[in-house]
């Protein structure tokens, strides 16, 4: 078995698992799958697309990209790719990179506004078309730093979960590579040659929060490699009775039954 076979077989477990852990896909969902361009929405849409063919229920998969008008953005190969390989598409145009670099001054971080801009049209467009799953490629390591970032940097105990219900109600998000390492969607999708499209917006900030808590995770690693699977099942394994959330436990009032008695 070749590497690629042998990483192809890895992510098509891994995904399938996640899919069945979390019932993530049913039988006639219509799934809008959003490539950004990137290996790892790249990686997502080509096993889906194998599922879809191999699995026993019947859903459809149409792959959405959004040109956010970034300099030097060229979709040419990703169009041809989707053609050859026979998969419905839609792109779409949008300048969200205008205002992200308008609103947001030089130096600081854009990736919050301009996730939300993007998942505004993201939700517009599922909704005026009648998808009714929203599938990102967020993988394991994306999960695992998120949780740490929200730790240190926002004060709360939050990641993104494989499956979310909007606030609006009206759109279901799935994260089919939860279980997948970055590692092996970063080899497989250069094994593949898929047309990466870099994102030269957020490519150009190095001091990003995220990649020093990469870094972290990284160097805990070296020393534990299975640091990031027992950050990944942390998030699996809440105990709130642990916490000292006042939402989950009324402390006021916690007290033995013997001194309640009294």
């Amino acid at each position: 078995m070749s590497k690629k076979e042998e990483l192809e077989k890895k992510l098509l477990h891994y995904t399938g698992k996640a899919i069945a852990d979390f019932n993530l896909i049913h039988h006639d969902d219509n799934v809008m799958v959003c490539l950004s361009g990137g290996k790892d929405s790249f990686t997502m849409l080509h096993v889906l697309r194998l599922l879809q063919q191999r699995a026993k229920i019947d859903f459809k998969l149409t792959a959405f990209t959004l040109d956010q008008s970034q300099p030097g953005w060229n979709d040419a190969l990703l169009r041809a790719w989707l053609d050859q390989h026979h998969i419905a598409f839609d792109i779409i145009t949008r300048d969200t990179y205008s205002i992200v670099k308008e609103k947001i001054p030089e130096g600081q971080t854009y990736c919050s506004l301009c996730s939300r801009l993007r998942r505004g049209i993201i939700y517009r467009y599922a909704e005026e078309k009648g998808f009714n799953k929203i599938a990102l490629g967020h993988h394991r390591d994306d999960l695992i730093r998120t949780l740490f970032m929200s730790i240190l940097y926002n004060g709360e105990i939050r990641s993104m979960p494989p499956k979310l219900l909007s606030d609006d109600k009206k759109h279901v998000v799935i994260r089919p590579l939860v279980y997948c390492q970055e590692n092996d969607i970063a080899e497989f999708a250069k094994l593949m040659a898929f047309p990466i499209i870099p994102c030269n917006l957020c490519g150009s900030q190095e001091n990003l929060m995220r990649k020093r808590v990469k870094t972290l995770i990284d160097q805990l690693a070296l020393e534990n490699p299975k640091v990031p699977s027992n950050i990944l099942h942390a998030l699996s394994a809440i105990k709130p009775s642990q916490l000292m959330d006042k939402n989950f436990w009324n402390f006021k009032e916690l007290e033995t039954q013997k001194e309640l008695d009294a």
